[in-house]
């Protein structure tokens, strides 16, 4: 087994009625996802709750965000492997950032964002105001006139998971869930696998032979419509789903020893009411697809 050890630190601070709590853990892969890969990992999180003026009266913004991160690796150059996860998180323009840095940027530009949202929605506010004023015989307080003198609340949570982390290969998923106002939220689940022994992200094209797209459909359906528990596509439209004939794999996989998982998000083709399907598809009947010596064909081999 390899080590074990945990540090923890808080931090807080204050600037413009900004409250960061920022707590770090250092984990090693082995003893944490049971891994043969010699990665070890770092955790931020961070939860800030930001009111509009500082006045807890007020709407506000919630973030919080969970950034597991690799901090070493003997395969493959660890800012390199660090880069890769920052981009596919956060964004391109924060991947020049150190890990703990670009979650206080990522959290405050979220912060800024939301004060800018509230500040054009006060000055349309005023706008309409001004412009019924000038209106003879309009009340401002009937409902086709009124306009609400009050900005939403927003939230955000953002979180990545180590999936799979054996054989040279490094499979990692990222969460991101938003609500700007109303009762519902939009989640979203990014997928990202990579081969530790070249450094480079595993894609479709890296794994199947050509033409798998299409042989690859049918098996998706039939796999969907087994996870969902019916005998045919009609049944899955029933429930919420749409355009399922047409559904293709979409490149947002994940790779473990046992096959293939693909994630598609809602409003691909499904309802926003609906979780997020998760396709599992095994190696044993996509052996034929698979390139020869690719990184699919090594794992579905062991």
């Amino acid at each position: 087994m390899g080590m074990y050890h945990r540090i923890s630190v808080v931090l807080l601070l204050f600037s413009v009625a900004w409250l960061f709590f920022i707590s770090c853990n250092r984990q090693r892969g082995r003893s944490v996802y049971g891994a043969e890969n010699n990665v070890e990992f770092d955790t931020v999180s961070l939860v800030v709750r930001h009111h509009l003026d500082g006045d807890t009266a007020n709407p506000y913004c919630n973030i919080w965000v969970e950034f597991i991160y690799p901090l070493s690796s003997n395969k493959i150059n660890p800012d390199t492997l660090q880069q890769f996860f920052i981009r596919n998180m956060f964004g391109t323009p924060y991947d020049t950032l150190a890990p703990v840095d670009v979650v206080k940027a990522y959290t405050r530009n979220y912060i800024e964002n939301y004060t800018i949202d509230a500040k054009t929605y006060r000055e349309s506010v005023n706008e309409i105001e001004k412009l019924n004023s000038l209106i003879s015989g309009i009340d401002a307080s009937d409902s086709e006139h009124y306009t609400e003198d009050f900005f939403y609340s927003y939230y955000e949570s953002l979180s990545d998971s180590i999936v799979y982390n054996r054989h040279g290969v490094l499979a990692f998923q990222v969460k991101q869930s938003n609500n700007k106002g109303g009762a519902a939220s939009y989640d979203s689940f990014r997928n990202y696998v990579l081969d530790l022994q070249t450094g480079k992200q595993v894609t479709e094209y890296d794994i199947f032979n050509a033409g798998y797209d299409t042989a690859l459909q049918g098996l998706i359906i039939t796999f969907l419509l087994d996870q969902a528990n019916v005998k045919n596509v009609e049944e899955l439209e029933d429930l919420g789903f749409f355009g399922v004939r047409e559904i293709m794999p979409n490149r947002n996989f994940l790779l473990n020893e046992k096959g293939i998982i693909y994630t598609y998000n809602k409003g691909e083709y499904s309802a926003y009411q609906l979780d997020a399907p998760q396709v599992f598809i095994p190696y044993e009947v996509i052996r034929s697809m698979l390139m020869e010596n690719s990184v699919a064909s090594k794992l579905a081999g062991l």
